[in-house]
Formats: C-alpha cells, sequence, structure tokens
C-alpha cells in the first residue's frame, strides 16, 4: 500500500516546497530588486514619517483639502459586533456598498451629496466620481474635473487665487498607464501634500 500513495506523498511534498515556498520567495526577491516601492505598499513619506499609500485613499473632509470618491467601506460597530457602521477607506474591509439602482438608501445618498456639491459650485456640472463609489471603497485617484470642480472651495478656505490651485491639480494629472490604459487621473493624497507645501512656501 504505502508504494501506491508514496509516488502521490513525495507530488503533495514536491508541490508545496515549489509553489509554497520558493516560488513565493523568488517573486518576493524578483518584485523587491525591481519594484521595491511598490512591492513595499507605494507608501507616501514626509518628513521622515509614513502619511499614506498612493494606492489607497484617505478621508479627508476639511474645505481646505481636495476630496476623493465617496467610500462605502464599514467595520464592526464599537457598540454591537453583529452590525457595522461607515469607515471610508477602511483598507482591512475593502468593498462596495452593493447597493442597486433602485435602492433608496443609494438614490437618497447620492442626491444628498448632489445638492452640497452644487451648493460649493453651483456653475458647474458635478463630476458622476463624487457622488459614485468605487468597488473598493479605496480608490486613491479622483477625475481631472473632479480636482478642477473642487478648486474654487479650496482656493477660498486657503485664501490663494484659484488660477494657482487650478494650476497645480493640472500638474499633478497623471495620464494613461502607458498611454492607453485607464483613464487620466489625479492622485487626492499627492495634490493634498502639494497643497500643504504650497502654504509652507507663502
Amino acid at each position: 500500500m504505502l508504494r501506491e500513495i508514496r509516488p502521490a506523498i513525495v507530488l503533495v511534498i514536491a508541490l508545496t516546497l515549489i509553489t509554497g515556498l520558493a516560488y513565493p520567495l523568488a517573486m518576493t526577491g524578483i518584485a523587491q530588486a525591481l519594484f521595491p516601492r511598490q512591492a513595499n505598499g507605494s507608501l507616501i513619506e514626509r518628513d521622515g514619517k509614513v502619511v499614506g499609500s498612493s494606492l489607497i485613499g484617505q478621508y479627508f473632509k476639511d474645505d481646505r483639502y481636495f476630496h476623493g470618491r465617496p467610500s462605502a467601506t464599514t467595520d464592526t460597530d464599537p457598540n454591537d459586533p453583529n452590525k457595522t457602521v461607515p469607515a471610508p477607506y477602511n483598507a482591512a474591509n475593502s468593498g462596495a456598498s452593493n447597493l442597486g439602482p433602485t435602492s433608496k438608501a443609494l438614490i437618497d445618498r447620492v442626491k444628498a451629496d448632489l445638492d452640497t456639491l452644487k451648493k460649493e459650485n453651483p456653475s458647474t456640472p458635478v463630476p458622476m466620481d463624487l457622488v459614485t463609489t468605487s468597488a473598493s471603497g479605496l480608490d486613491p485617484d479622483i477625475s481631472p474635473e473632479a480636482a478642477f470642480f473642487q478648486a474654487p472651495r479650496v482656493a477660498k478656505a486657503r485664501n490663494l487665487p484659484e488660477d494657482r490651485v487650478r494650476q497645480l491639480v493640472t500638474d499633478h494629472i497623471e495620464g494613461r498607464t502607458l498611454g492607453l490604459f485607464g483613464e487620466p487621473r489625479v492622485n487626492v493624497l499627492a495634490l493634498n501634500l502639494a497643497l500643504d507645501e504650497m502654504g509652507k512656501g507663502q
């Protein structure tokens, strides 16, 4: 009997060593050698401290900062472990709300966001990505239109010329990957950090 099962045992051990140890170590080594920043989370540092990642959005509500897309991520309610509470950009619980287009909760939330944004900039149509959540809830980027839409509010809150803020947005627009994939975008954290640096220069 041992003779019959020995090949299966040897195969399991060999595949475990190859796919569970050798391959992951090789890929980790290659990633660290060729793409160390990306392999370590694309972290962004300021003054020697990690302030975030270029891959994961952050929750900005202050008028002095550009805001990212709405996030539908949640976390466990500290008062009731059987319930959840909104926790925007919670990387430990990435996901969408899964609310359908006929959901009253979704419709009410989008209408409320639209009303707020229209008051902020009544002369410009509200870009779609400022009222819709991404599939992950962690999207770090917004469209250039969404950034330009917010420029008047940010300029007013920081007492800066609007043209200067709009130029900062233009400077932070990233094109399509390889010129083909995705859409032009603006990383919200990078833009807000640049805003703070601009403030220091005044």
